[in-house]
């Protein structure tokens, strides 16, 4: 692409959408930021129950870099959403609902990432990149994706 394409779509639109197009869009953008965090706990623990037979919350503080508060604040809000269950010295573990999600948000990372890694991006960037985008796509853009990539089922049908 000629820097002067570049150029011509960044400029900015001549005609804003309509005032509820525009909200919607938003409004879209922040709810998918408020489940993400919910996502990435339950895809979290799914994977240290898999790979260690324990999620302690020490664990997940540690890696998803937040404080161990924090930690214990999401887990919380999952617990209060029917997605886990915590036992005193025990750690933390999914409720059907938590793998079920937790095996969708897989689903749509590992696609993002094939998506990302097919169009040419070095695979430790389409990893980091897919954990925020794979939260901001809606099922057709990830049924286009699994076209693309050529996978038969989008995560999610």
């Amino acid at each position: 692409m000629t820097a002067e394409a570049r150029a011509s779509r960044a400029e900015p639109p001549k005609e804003l959408p309509a005032e509820t197009t525009q909200a919607r869009r938003f409004g879209k953008t922040r709810d998918a930021q408020a489940t993400a965090r919910v996502e990435d706990y339950v895809e979290l623990i799914a994977d240290l129950l898999a790979t260690r037979g324990e999620a302690r919350p020490t664990d997940v503080a540690r890696r998803l870099g937040v404080s161990h508060a924090t930690a214990i604040k999401a887990i919380a809000r999952l617990k209060r959403e029917g997605l886990a269950t915590s036992e005193p010295y025990r750690g933390v573990f999914l409720t059907g609902a938590g793998h079920d999600l937790a095996g969708r948000v897989r689903a749509r990372h590992r696609l993002v990432v094939d998506l990302l890694v097919a169009v040419g991006v070095p695979r430790e960037a389409a990893e980091s990149d897919a954990e925020g985008i794979e939260h901001h796509v809606c099922d057709a853009t990830l049924a286009a994706f699994a076209r693309f990539v050529g996978n038969s089922r989008a995560p999610g049908e």
